[in-house]
């Protein structure tokens, strides 16, 4: 895999040295039967810029203080979204109380809202203060879109956040077959669902865009 990435990167020198257009490169290394995204990044180690021979960009490198910006920002929002969800599936609760219970427990509700609160009014400032600066250094330099480690983690995202729409769909359906619905559990898978599927959709959106502009 790694001489054929070679391979593809020196083909792709070669071609610009001789002046082929990219659209002209693109063309047929799809028809050579190259995926899409390899040819994409390929392509986007070099400046689109009048010159005699393919000018390089900066390569995205991992270091340690990538990997640990990366790390905080997704820890953040993991610890922010199971927070929020606490807190709405206690609200809901205390809306809806399950009458197969006798005695709601108050004072155990409120203490599980307080500990939810205090992590949601930690994590999610954190989340945006990193998630801004982040952006403003992908900004000034669009190659760090390519970095492994933002990638992995935005891809381990995609994955837990199908795996928590899976298992919601899952729980919902068995409900549907047990004829268990009530308001209160559609509320709460509602809840999860959103939580889950707004994470999906805003991190599936940001790697596509990230493809597009590099």
């Amino acid at each position: 895999m790694a001489t054929g990435s070679a391979n593809l990167e020196v083909f792709v020198r070669d071609a610009l040295g001789r002046g082929q257009t990219r659209a002209e490169i693109t063309r047929v290394l799809a028809e050579a039967g190259w995926p899409a995204e390899q040819v994409t990044l390929a392509l986007s180690a070099y400046a689109d810029v009048a010159f005699p021979v393919p000018v390089p960009r900066p390569r995205a490198s991992l270091s340690a203080r990538e990997a640990f910006l990366y790390l905080v920002l997704f820890t953040a929002l993991y610890i922010s979204a199971f927070n929020l969800g606490v807190i709405l599936f206690e609200v809901i609760d205390r809306v809806f109380p399950d009458l197969a219970v006798a005695r709601y427990n108050l004072a155990s509700s409120r203490e599980t809202i307080r500990w939810a609160v205090s992590g949601l009014l930690v994590a999610f400032p954190v989340f945006l203060w990193v998630s801004t600066y982040v952006g403003r250094e992908v900004a000034a330099n669009p190659a760090e879109r390519l970095s492994p480690v933002r990638r992995w983690c935005t891809y381990l995202t995609l994955f837990i956040a199908v795996g928590v729409l899976i298992g919601d769909a899952t729980t919902l359906v068995y409900n549907v077959l047990s004829g268990e619905i009530t308001i209160r559990f559609i509320l709460k898978v509602v809840v999860v669902a959103g939580i889950a599927g707004t994470t999906f959709t805003y991190y599936l959106r940001d790697l596509r865009h990230g493809e597009r502009a590099t």
